[in-house]
């Protein structure tokens, strides 16, 4: 279903609920109304319809919302009871819904491993969690959503562009099949291909498709300004231009920021966000702030440990455990010869009385405004 075909449909409902006719812009505005938006260009330029999937809003909040914008575009009170009592139970028959773009997006870029992820939890169950994920995420990628998307996307804005970014982004859990370039390459050349070979040339023209959508829109929204394009181009294209703009004000684990910088060879911007990330609490980016770039402060680095100390962590503590030759956590059930794995705890040389209650201020500084953010 695409947009178009909503508004149709229920252009039909309404005419024949109400015996009136119904203008297909008018429509468009009663859609609106029936999410709460004031007008079908402030729900477009914020959100997408959804179908059968996630949504921010309910159509049952708004009942008296759709009457009053009916009644705003010129149809009588009795027209306009109709339509509020009829047109979001309709929606409500046939799962549609909205999701804001920015709420979309930020669904689209959750990864395992980051934030979410708890150590402690069996593998099996994070695999449950991920597959659930996956299957809403598929869902939730309709036709009509796609439709929103690509109309928002046409007028330029740039969140849009970067949520069709991430829908059409490499799916990681799907291997590319040995030899499928080489089937797709004879397809190109005019050989007819049956059978499994040309299933394999198919998935890789439509691989190579979604590849170039996700740089075309990607792009777009980087040039439109949307920071996250900007640091997703550099993570995956090696594009300087986060850096170059000195952009802050991202939706980002700085950490991850700080690691990108790093791979470009930016040790300064490297260090910028790494300070962000251990001002926000992170205290391996505290380690590593210790240990490569604040070494020459030492204030600095005793800010760090106390206020690693504050949040739990005792980084002068040496880490080590015991592994098999492979790398893996060792098993007393399987035997054989024990190494260790770990690190040393950081060291650091004594400062005078007045240095170490500058830094016990300063990292209480730090902690209450971690604090207060949580």
């Amino acid at each position: 279903m695409t947009i178009k075909e909503l508004a149709y449909s229920t252009q039909q409902h309404l005419q024949t609920a109400t015996g009136a006719q119904f203008k297909r812009a008018h429509i468009y505005e009663l859609l609106a109304a029936s999410f709460g938006f004031n007008s079908y260009a402030a729900l477009s330029s914020d959100a997408v319809f959804t179908k059968d999937s996630l949504t921010n809003r309910r159509t049952s909040k708004y009942v008296d919302h759709v009457k009053d914008r009916c009644l705003e575009i010129g149809y009588d009170t009795n027209t306009a009871d109709v339509v509020a009592a009829s047109l979001p139970r309709l929606l409500t028959e046939q799962e549609i819904g909205v999701i804001r773009i920015p709420d979309l997006i930020a669904h689209l870029r959750y990864e395992p491993g980051h934030g979410d992820w708890n150590e402690d939890e069996e593998e099996d169950d994070w695999e449950l969690v991920e597959d659930e994920r996956l299957a809403v995420t598929e869902a939730l990628i309709s036709p009509l959503l796609i439709d929103g998307l690509t109309n928002a996307a046409a007028k330029g804005n740039a969140t849009a562009h970067f949520a069709l970014a991430l829908i059409h982004a490499d799916d990681d859990i799907d291997d590319v099949e040995t030899g499928s370039d080489y089937w797709y390459q004879q397809a190109q050349s005019g050989r007819v291909l049956a059978g499994v070979e040309k299933e394999w040339a198919d998935s890789h023209e439509a691989r190579l498709n979604r590849e170039q959508l996700f740089a075309r829109h990607l792009k777009e929204a980087a040039r439109l300004g949307c920071p996250e394009a900007l640091l997703e181009l550099a993570d995956r294209f090696d594009d300087p231009a986060f850096f170059e703009q000195a952009t802050s004000d991202v939706n980002a684990d700085p950490a991850w920021v700080a690691e990108i910088a790093e791979r470009l060879g930016r040790r300064e911007d490297s260090k910028k966000w790494l300070t962000e990330a251990a001002k926000c609490g992170d205290t391996e980016a505290m380690r590593q702030l210790i240990e490569e770039f604040d070494h020459g402060d030492l204030v600095r680095c005793w800010t760090w440990l106390y206020l690693a100390e504050m949040l739990g962590s005792d980084l002068t503590k040496d880490d080590y455990h015991a592994i098999h030759e492979d790398g893996s956590p060792y098993d007393d059930d399987v035997g054989g010869p024990i190494f260790a794995d770990g690190r040393d705890g950081v060291r650091l040389e004594p400062i005078s009385a007045d240095q170490q209650a500058t830094a016990r201020q300063n990292a209480a500084e730090m902690f209450r405004v971690i604090r207060d953010d949580e």
